[in-house]
């Protein structure tokens, strides 16, 4: 169902803005978490964590480290370094990992809109990520955080009332169901970063964005600044 027309008093235009392989590149970190993995562990240990990480993905529908940890801790109650691991995790330098312009992006698109970090994850490593990152103080504090965020578009309404929408993200998947709820009132923004990007089942499935980026430092370039400009 297509979300009604933005209430009296909205703000004229809103930035949301992904945060993995849009804003940080997510692949890096990821590899980073398999050496250490390896490096700890071993590669038999790496391959087991990282089973039931992404079995814990389907069953929750994201991606949760520190859960995972916790299932595979119970594998190796009797091996004390898996507890140093965790230290690791929410201590990683994700500010090393943010694309190269991205917190440029961000001050230029508040200089044109309210600005929003609109992301998936849980509730305890996604906004360690967010906040160690620089990018929660980089939208001062303007962070929302979901398990599905595609099917909370009404609460982001309700928090963020706009007459216009710019969704950036690099999963064609969110930003297609994104417009079909919001329509015209949505201009989409591909950037074209890290592998759900580069998948090319989706790239056959979805329908294109209304903008493609190859990465996210082009930002409010050319005739993306035109689209958004109304």
């Amino acid at each position: 169902m297509v979300a009604q027309a933005a209430p009296h008093g909205a703000e004229e235009l809103v930035f949301l803005f992904d945060v993995d392989n849009t804003l940080l590149d997510n692949d890096r970190v990821q590899d980073d978490l398999r050496a250490e993995l390896a490096h700890r562990f071993g590669a038999a240990a790496r391959e087991r964590y990282w089973a039931i990480l992404e079995a814990l993905r389907e069953e929750l529908g994201y991606v949760d480290y520190l859960g995972a940890l916790e299932r595979y801790r119970l594998e190796r109650l009797h091996d004390p370094r898996v507890l140093r691991l965790s230290s690791w995790l929410v201590d990683y330098p994700f500010a090393a990992r943010l694309y190269p312009g991205a917190l440029e992006v961000l001050r230029r698109a508040r200089e044109r809109a309210r600005t929003v970090i609109l992301s998936d994850g849980d509730a305890v490593f996604q906004p360690r990520k967010v906040e160690r990152s620089g990018l929660w103080d980089a939208v001062h504090g303007q962070v929302l955080i979901y398990v599905h965020k595609e099917q909370m578009l009404a609460d982001v309404e309700r928090l963020y009332p706009a007459r216009r929408y710019v969704m950036v993200d690099d999963k064609l998947r969110i930003l297609a169901a994104m417009k079909a709820i919001w329509g015209p009132r949505l201009t989409t923004v591909f950037v074209r970063q890290g592998h759900y990007a580069a998948d090319a089942a989706a790239l056959a499935i979805y329908p294109p964005a209304d903008a493609s980026l190859a990465r996210i430092g082009e930002f409010m370039h050319g005739d993306l600044a035109r689209l958004t400009a109304g």
